[in-house]
């Protein structure tokens, strides 16, 4: 099948930024006594605002507004170790070079997402979506919805690449194609994926001149 456009996560996807969010999230379980395990188990995919409701149910939106602000001044300042994964730099230079359109669509804030994606050294996506674009953030499909609006293209002729089960299914919810990248073994849905890859050094884009490109995996 021929494609038009790409939509990509950033963290995890384009970006590994794993140590500098399991430090942030780590700490912050300490100051409120979660156990690690349990807050990475849930974060991963979703608006850091969804994450911190969740934790911390029951408090008022003045107290959880006040945590977002300063998770948030954490995560854009710490970009140690943050750097391109496998694969992403040469892809995105291969979308260019064919003049193939995309889009990060990210469930991170604009200060963080815009921090990793400078301290990765990534080139400037033509469109960049990030929690503050939309209402409701994965699963549900409207970041990657709005993505594909901005791109001037259908969803169902965007390639969705994601990393965490909450992208997985935003993007298939979305009806685009679906790239998973180190996806859990677990993640719902993950027999609907076009490609489920371990780096995305395997990837194989080739354009039609018109426009249009196909996918396939290295031989």
């Amino acid at each position: 099948m021929k494609y038009r456009g790409f939509l990509f996560d950033l963290d995890g996807t384009l970006v590994d930024s794993l140590p500098a969010v399991e430090r942030a999230w780590t700490q912050w379980g300490e100051r409120h006594g979660f156990a690690a395990e349990e807050i990475l188990s849930f974060i991963h995919g979703k608006q850091a605002i969804t994450s911190l409701r969740h934790f911390m149910a029951g408090q008022s939106e003045e107290a959880i507004q006040a945590e977002f602000l300063r998770l948030e001044r954490i995560e854009a300042e710490d970009t140690d170790g943050v750097c391109a994964l496998p694969g992403a730099q040469a892809l995105l230079a291969t979308l260019n070079e064919l003049q193939i359109p995309w889009a990060i669509v990210t469930s991170g804030s604009v200060p963080v997402a815009h921090a990793r994606h400078k301290a990765a050294g990534l080139p400037a996506p033509a469109v960049f979506i990030t929690a503050e674009n939309v209402k409701r953030g994965k699963p549900e499909p409207d970041a990657y919805l709005l993505g594909a609006e901005k791109l001037g293209l259908a969803a169902a002729e965007c390639v969705v690449v994601e990393d965490a089960p909450a992208g997985v299914l935003a993007g298939l919810n979305a009806g685009s194609a679906v790239i998973a990248v180190n996806a859990p073994k677990d993640t719902p849905r993950l027999d609907e994926v076009t490609f489920a890859l371990t780096t995305l050094e395997a990837l194989v884009v080739t354009g039609d001149g018109k426009g249009g490109f196909t996918l396939s995996l290295q031989a």
